[in-house]
């Protein structure tokens, strides 16, 4: 093991860029090993029990696996400069737009990287082929990387991304990108002179889904330049960490427009899977959360479709609703002002019925 950290993962996994830009911006040296099957087999299913990356291998041979949990415990050790804001209203809505940004802008990225084959495939096809081994001549990574991706284009519908909601999620990903092209246009990370949380979780599907691949790169290229500019800050700006955020407290009013397409998506998904979730553990007692339970609906500009019901973002969604149900009753009452106008109603104060952990990287029922 090397004094740094390893960071284990891909160039082409969205997750995976979360935690390298963070390692950039932070300047936490770090090498990083690319996860071939080998790899798997050998390290990660054996530390982890997950076939999931990132995995990070502190110097003191700690495994860590899922970004949050990575971050939360490098942010411990590497304290200065936090990405999480020290003010109330900008920490609260830095946790939310991390759950926006792990767990809703999935959808646009997995469309976009597997619904143009004609452009994305033959590049993505040979990045996963990769996994296999990354040695192998072009034509050979392509052939079996076909195979490696066509599990992942699988979970495309179960993301709700249908025939029927494609050209809705694309409304909403194009609407969604102009916002923040206005946004970056006077700003340079979402809360202002430094990147938090929000950053990072967005630069994962932003970079390898989005930015990286060559169908989505050229339209946020022609589209949203400033947004292509906040991109690649985040996976090159070193410095970045040494910037300010917002004064007093202030949430930029070119962010308001994202935090309102978060309350109109997801949040009525976050809160449906709650219920469903406290119905599943009644007629399921004492048996492990699965990573769905179902299918439910969720509507994007207008049109309805059907998606898989996942109790991991429950899991994310807490953390800002307990950040908000231990403000003072005046902040949250600042907080509301904020927030309930964008759509957000009482789902903060509310909370959730299911409280969920992850022990040795698997859901579990708090209590």
């Amino acid at each position: 093991m090397s004094e740094g950290y390893r960071l284990y993962g891909t160039s082409f996994s969205l997750y995976t860029g979360k935690v390298r830009s963070y390692l950039h911006k932070k300047g936490i040296p770090f090498e990083e090993v690319h996860s071939t099957a080998s790899v798997y087999k050998k390290f990660i299913i054996p530390r982890t029990g997950v076939r999931y990356v990132p995995v990070l291998q502190t110097p003191d041979d700690q495994v860590l696996q899922d970004t949050t949990v990575i971050l939360d415990e490098l942010e411990k050790r590497f304290p200065e400069t936090s990405i999480y804001p020290r003010s109330p209203k900008q920490k609260l809505v830095s946790l939310l737009l991390e759950t926006y940004g792990d767990e809703w802008l999935v959808i646009p990225a997995m469309h976009y990287r597997w619904d143009y084959q004609e452009v994305n495939q033959p590049f993505i096809y040979r990045e996963f082929g990769t996994v296999v081994s990354p040695k192998l001549p072009s034509i050979v990574r392509g052939w079996l990387g076909a195979k490696l991706g066509s599990k992942f284009k699988g979970f495309v519908p179960m993301l709700g991304i249908t025939e029927q909601t494609k050209p809705a999620i694309e409304e909403s990903y194009y609407s969604l990108l102009a916002d923040l092209n206005t946004h970056f246009e006077d700003h340079d990370y979402l809360l202002g002179g430094r990147p938090t949380v929000a950053d990072f979780s967005f630069i994962g599907p932003f970079y390898a889904h989005l930015y990286r691949d060559p169908y989505p790169g050229q339209k946020m290229r022609e589209n949203a330049p400033a947004v292509a500019a906040w991109v690649e800050r985040m996976i090159e700006d070193k410095e970045a960490m040494q910037g300010e955020l917002e004064d007093d407290d202030q949430i930029p009013p070119t962010l308001l427009p994202v935090l309102q397409r978060m309350a109109n998506e997801q949040i009525p998904v976050l809160i449906d899977t709650d219920d469903r979730l406290k119905k599943w553990r009644r007629s399921n007692p004492n048996k492990p959360i699965p990573r769905t339970i179902g299918n439910h609906e969720f509507t994007v500009q207008g049109v309805t479709g059907s998606r898989m019901v996942a109790p991991y973002a429950l899991w994310m969604f807490k953390r800002p609703i307990d950040f908000y149900r231990a403000l003072p009753l005046d902040i949250q009452s600042e907080v509301d002002d904020l927030l309930k106008p964008l759509g957000f109603g009482d789902t903060l104060e509310l909370g959730l019925a299911n409280r969920l952990i992850r022990p040795n990287n698997q859901l579990q029922f708090a209590s």
